[in-house]
């Protein structure tokens, strides 16, 4: 008989553990660049530079979930906080301008949540980098002005967070580093961080605290200084545009913090001095066919045209544009018995292709941009029915919003372009499972950003480490027996 090498075990372990990590910790050799060389204050001056110039090149968020028309748009990031960091899962909403992620403080907070993501708990004693923000930071001072809280001295700086749909978040400011994927190279990233102000949420409300839809908290992506993307602008870190692309086929898509340039998107003004993504609308279409409104009531009034947000999964309308909407549409079925669900939905019974039996409804704005919403988009299914996804949102009971609000159900399997530099929107129909180009404007270089999908990389790497185990067991079994 021969000898058992275990040498052979020891080489199958360290595959197993390299294939699903990703590699082998271990000493690293580290040269210092300069070694052998004249250290002078040019050489210097020229690497920094450089490591500006890299540091600029483009932000790679991971994202999965899918928006489902009976719930909340739960499209979500991953990323990293704390040193030592850990991984939190926030929904993205570019309806907000706060991050903020549950903290320890909070005693309801569910720890699984949407999907069963396990989730974490934040606690800033438990970072080296964590720290408390005080009522006398600058930042603290921007949030209150204006809001006579009367917050002063070193006390906490707190914060409340209301959103649409009533729910709320409450809590204190810390900041702490966050950990996100740098762009390097095409479908390449490596890991980078910066400092940001975030909230510390010790309670929370509705969605945020259903362990069905909760996340570990919420990535603002507003226009306000507040945002990660402001903090990480007025850094230099990045540059103050970003995309994003909702797969609502696959899951996940693209989201990206950098200058697209590929594909090409035709862009629209943003209405000046709004706290929102608005637009101004300029017509609408329903099968080809405009609907008699007047450009004031198009603009909507002082509520000053159309909101863009990612954090919503439907699409409010005011009722003077609602009704003749809805009306048009079911102008095409006017044998349909429509039934009312949940005191919200307006649903009906069909049998057929809603493609082929509704008509497609297109938005059209400055600059010649338009928005195409086809009729399975428009149209959910609800177990046997399909329900009109357009809300009227003069009857909402969220207090008589009475606003143009693009959620999920028109912004889903387009390309959405921030420019807040050139205070522009734009979008363009585009295949979310594919990839983007980013361009570094200081070095010209450009590279290709592929989509994600988080709901289902966990699982693709638990296949991997099975298959891997399977393998091994099969070697070892060989090797036993055949010795």
């Amino acid at each position: 008989m021969g000898k058992f090498d275990w040498r052979y075990v020891t080489l199958f372990v360290l595959i197993l553990v390299w294939s699903v990590n990703g590699g082998i910790e271990g000493v690293i050799k580290v040269n210092y660049k300069f070694s052998g060389s004249e250290r002078n204050l040019r050489a210097l001056k020229a690497h920094d530079e450089m490591r500006h110039l890299r540091i600029l090149a483009g932000i790679d968020l991971p994202i999965g979930g899918i928006g489902r028309p009976d719930s909340v748009g739960l499209y979500y990031a991953k990323i990293g906080v704390g040193t030592p960091s850990n991984s939190y899962y926030v929904q993205v909403d570019t309806g907000s301008d706060i991050m903020w992620v549950n903290c320890i403080t909070c005693q309801e907070c569910p720890r699984r949540g949407y999907h069963g993501l396990e989730l974490t708990l934040y606690n800033p004693r438990d970072s080296l980098t964590g720290k408390l923000i005080v009522c006398g930071h600058s930042f603290c001072k921007d949030i209150d002005r204006g809001s006579g809280s009367g917050c002063s001295g070193n006390t906490s700086c707190t914060y409340s967070q209301v959103y649409g749909d009533g729910s709320y978040s409450r809590g204190y400011f810390v900041e702490d580093v966050v950990q996100y994927d740098q762009v390097s190279g095409d479908l390449q990233t490596k890991s980078s961080n910066g400092s940001v102000i975030f909230g510390c949420g010790a309670s929370q409300s509705g969605d945020l605290s259903s362990s069905d839809e909760a996340l570990d908290g919420v990535l603002g992506f507003g226009k306000s200084n507040s945002s990660m993307l402001s903090q990480l602008a007025s850094s230099g870190r990045v540059t103050k545009k970003f995309a994003h692309c909702l797969d609502s086929v696959n899951g996940g898509g693209i989201f990206a913090i950098g200058n697209v340039v590929q594909p090409k998107v035709n862009m629209t003004p943003l209405v000046p001095n709004q706290p929102h993504y608005n637009v101004n609308m300029m017509a609408v279409e329903v099968g080809y066919q405009f609907l008699n409104l007047s450009v004031d009531v198009l603009m909507n009034g002082e509520n000053n045209g159309v909101i863009i947000d990612s954090g919503t999964t439907l699409a409010y309308l005011p009722e003077v544009i609602y009704g003749p909407l809805v009306k048009k549409i079911f102008s095409w079925q006017p044998d349909l018995k429509l039934r009312t669900i949940h005191d919200e939905y307006t649903c009906f019974e069909y049998s057929g292709s809603v493609d082929d039996g509704f008509p497609q409804v297109t938005f059209h704005f400055e600059n010649s941009l338009s928005l195409r919403v086809r009729p399975h988009e428009y149209l959910f299914p609800y177990e046997d029915l399909f329900c009109i996804g357009w809300q009227n949102s003069g009857t909402q009971s969220r207090d008589k919003w009475n606003l143009t609000l693009f959620g999920d159900l028109v912004l889903s399997n387009k390309l959405v372009l921030y420019d807040l530099e050139n205070q522009a929107i734009g979008w363009t129909e585009y295949n979310c499972s594919s990839s983007i180009e980013l361009k570094d404007e200081i070095t010209g270089s450009v590279r290709l950003v592929g989509a994600h999908s988080l709901s289902s990389g966990s699982s693709l790497t638990a296949q991997m480490a099975l298959t891997i185990f399977l393998l091994l067991v099969a070697l070892l079994h060989n090797y036993l027996f055949n010795w």
